[in-house]
């Protein structure tokens, strides 16, 4: 596996994603995401730090990954987005549907914010 995942709160996963997301890993993040995804795991940090290929058939896995989350009210955000990626994401517009943030750190923040938010707002 090239990618690995830390649970960093009860409902939001870091995925590592590695040197590569593309059709030689694509199956297996899918997969590995689902086993996070029954285990509670609501919003994904995909971090693309050391990654050089994001492939369509990877591109694909994310979206699938998006699709899932979104009727639960997850999210997937992207962090420390590298040149390469950043390229593929320029030019399939991807960053219209996922956050960007320069670490996983902010993009934590974010979705600490967010959920903090939503308790208060659920509160009232």
């Amino acid at each position: 596996m090239t990618f690995s995942f830390q649970s960093i709160t009860p409902d939001t996963t870091v995925v590592r994603i590695g040197k590569a997301l593309d059709f030689r890993n694509a199956a297996e993040f899918k997969s590995a995401c689902q086993d996070q995804i029954q285990s509670g795991t609501r919003n994904f940090v995909l971090d693309f730090s050391g990654t050089g290929i994001l492939d369509s058939t990877g591109l694909g896995a994310i979206f699938s990954l998006y699709r899932q989350l979104t009727p639960l009210g997850g999210q997937v955000v992207f962090a420390a987005v590298s040149r390469p990626v950043q390229v593929v994401v320029q030019l399939t517009r991807t960053y219209k549907v996922f956050r960007q943030y320069p670490t996983v750190e902010a993009a934590h923040e974010q979705l600490q914010g967010r959920a903090a938010s939503g308790s208060r707002a659920g509160a009232a």
